[in-house]
């Protein structure tokens, strides 16, 4: 069964320049890249039409989809790029909200 796991990112305010996002970015990047992994997208907010149900205060979302829940799990529990960008972007966000869908 496959299912999707998508992370909301907002970025400390001390963190939320052109450098640092860009630093940010390539953690996105290189996160994207587990073997774990079926196909992913991450961007910042669309700059779709303001309306009362659109949320674009965020930093930065990714969208990943596995092919099973035991690789979503893998990737969860023992994935080294995983682990990386954790350990590495932790203290930049004041907010991360995680949505999956199965």
């Amino acid at each position: 069964m496959d299912m999707e796991h998508h992370v909301y990112f907002w970025l400390k305010d001390e963190r939320d320049n052109e450098v640092d996002r860009g630093v940010f970015e390539m953690g996105i990047e290189a996160l994207c890249l587990s073997p774990n992994i079926e196909s992913s997208h991450w961007g910042a907010p669309a700059a779709t039409t303001e309306r009362s149900v659109t949320d674009h205060s965020f930093s930065y979302a990714i969208s990943l989809k596995f092919d099973s829940m035991d690789r979503h799990d893998r990737y969860q529990e023992s994935d080294l790029g995983h682990d990386v960008f954790i350990a590495s972007f932790k203290d930049w966000w004041a907010k991360v909200v995680v949505m999956d869908v199965a």
